[in-house]
């Protein structure tokens, strides 16, 4: 009976092991394929596009670089740190609001807060346009970061505030008698034992923001705004030719977000577990 049930361990953790080989599988092969296409010639690319390159032609990433993807990675860049900074603060402050103090109509707030949570981008597509086309704010960066902030928010505070319902109340209460003010108990209190959940937060906004097709292509008609994902889909259709420079660009548009995914990993399953399982 002891042979059978090892020998019955051993098969669950073969199957488990294979199982994540074949999903690592799934994940990693179409990022290599992109890197190895990257490196290529078009007639390598076209020839035999599973193959390695017989040249490293690494000059293809200097040639994307030149042909607006610095451009868009700048506007990229800035858009996300500025956009997912803000969504932070503002839904930080608004969580602790929500969970850790007494004001009249909380529920009612708090419903309103969620309730962004079902209104979907493309429904509010047309009077979005109209209202930023009248304020001046259409094909403008100021623009976009109202929109990435603003439709970030609701699912933002919705992860803090259920992180925050466990915090135990009794350190507010402590801060008090300490004499901390509601800000202090905010920033030195209640916001560093909230940084998993902070933490995941950053990594879904970033990535959220980082590669927001949407918003970018609709209120965006020139080249001093764009994205780097609405860029790369007019640098594809500019040069649909050459594939290589196009791949080159859309590794460079991956590899920020999947480094942040790992280096943040630990404290992303971390809080996502917390704020959700609680």
């Amino acid at each position: 009976m002891v042979a059978l049930a090892r020998l019955g361990r051993g098969v669950r953790a073969a199957l488990v092991w294979a199982l994540l080989v074949a999903l690592a599988v799934v994940v990693l092969y179409p990022l290599l394929w992109m890197v190895t296409n990257a490196l290529k010639t078009n007639a390598e690319l076209f020839g035999d596009p599973f193959a390695l390159p017989t040249q490293w032609l690494w000059q293809n990433f200097a040639k994307a670089w030149t042909q607006g993807v610095g451009d868009f990675v700048l506007t990229s860049v800035s858009l996300t740190v500025l956009a997912t900074l803000i969504t932070e603060l503002i839904s930080a402050w608004a969580a602790y609001g929500l969970t850790r103090v007494n004001i009249p109509l909380n529920r009612t707030f708090t419903v309103i807060v969620l309730a962004g949570l079902m209104l979907a981008p493309t429904v509010a597509l047309i009077p979005l346009v109209k209202l930023f086309q009248a304020w001046g704010l259409y094909d403008t960066f100021f623009g976009l970061l109202i929109l990435y902030t603003a439709f970030r928010i609701p699912f933002t505070v919705f992860l803090m505030r259920a992180y925050m319902l466990d915090l135990p109340r009794e350190v507010d209460e402590a801060a008090s008698i300490d004499g901390a003010s509601r800000a202090a108990t905010f920033w030195r209190i209640i916001l560093p034992m909230s940084m998993p959940i902070v933490a995941t937060t950053i990594v879904l906004n970033v990535l959220q923001n980082w590669n927001e097709y949407l918003f970018a292509m609709i209120f965006t008609s020139g080249t001093g705004v764009q994205t780097l994902p609405v860029g790369l889909a007019d640098m594809m259709s500019k040069n649909g030719t050459q594939y290589p420079v196009v791949f080159a660009g859309m590794v460079m548009a991956a590899l920020p977000m999947v480094i942040l995914f790992f280096v943040c990993q630990r404290y992303f399953v971390r809080g996502l577990a917390g704020g959700v399982g609680k």
